[in-house]
């Protein structure tokens, strides 16, 4: 598997030393670097041409604008923006700028790894509380929604669910609970609702049911688990 490279753009001493801490630790990730200022992250990112970016683009020492400089000299630099910020048109102008995935500065380890494996294919990720913002009143907002929410126009064409996410699907359509889901795989409750928010995202739906019609249709597992035929009347 190829290394990855990060690099880490962060005004906030203490997030952007738990991030690089976090990068040091993985084998599978190398820090490219840590720019704490517009033109470091700039040289930095003609020098280094990183798969991921993770930023916070809202800081005084960066700004919206960096996102369209950044993506001119390394296009195929894929954007993870994490903030605190929780507006919605915030979210759907850095979608419009450029910027792949999204995370909260509260967001555990395990979310935070996540989000960088899947923004370096390609995939969007998005914690759960970011996506609850956008696709929460997503009627209001359909070229945005079917850019970044394909399965909004309600095709299962084209939706990419990763295996963690599948195996999610499947423990869902089992009936078991957020806590029950991240006891079987090791994950915290909130990062499996974090997946869970981002399967409801990509399919385009609102509620356990939808999730369940999916993974039938998929074959993710079998129609007959949810098909009950009514009980054969009992000899008298």
């Amino acid at each position: 598997m190829p290394v990855l490279k990060i690099l880490i753009a962060e005004e906030e001493f203490l997030i952007s030393e738990g991030l690089k801490s976090l990068v040091d630790s993985e084998e599978s990730l190398h820090l490219s670097g840590v720019a704490f200022e517009k033109s470091t992250l700039l040289e930095t990112v003609k020098r280094e041409m990183p798969d991921v970016l993770i930023i916070d683009h809202t800081s005084e020492g960066f700004g919206p604008e960096t996102i369209a400089k950044i993506k001119a000299l390394s296009p195929q630099t894929e954007i993870l923006a994490i903030t605190s910020c929780q507006q919605r048109p915030f979210y759907i102008q850095s979608m419009q700028d450029g910027v792949k995935s999204f995370l909260l500065k509260n967001c555990d380890r395990e979310e935070i790894l996540s989000a960088i494996n899947a923004t370096a294919k390609g995939d969007k990720f998005y914690c759960s509380k970011v996506l609850n913002v956008i696709v929460k009143e997503h009627e209001e907002l359909p070229e945005v929604v079917e850019q970044n929410f394909p399965a909004f126009n309600n095709s299962c064409d084209g939706i990419n669910i990763s295996l963690r996410e599948e195996e999610i699907i499947r423990l869902i359509a089992d009936g078991f609970s957020n806590k029950e889901i991240a006891d079987k795989l090791f994950l915290s409750p909130h990062t499996v609702n974090t997946h869970r928010k981002n399967i409801m995202g990509k399919l385009g739906v609102n509620n356990t049911a939808g999730i369940v019609i999916f993974a039938i249709k998929k074959e993710i597992i079998s129609p007959n688990k949810y098909l009950f035929s009514a009980a054969a009347p009992t000899a008298q």
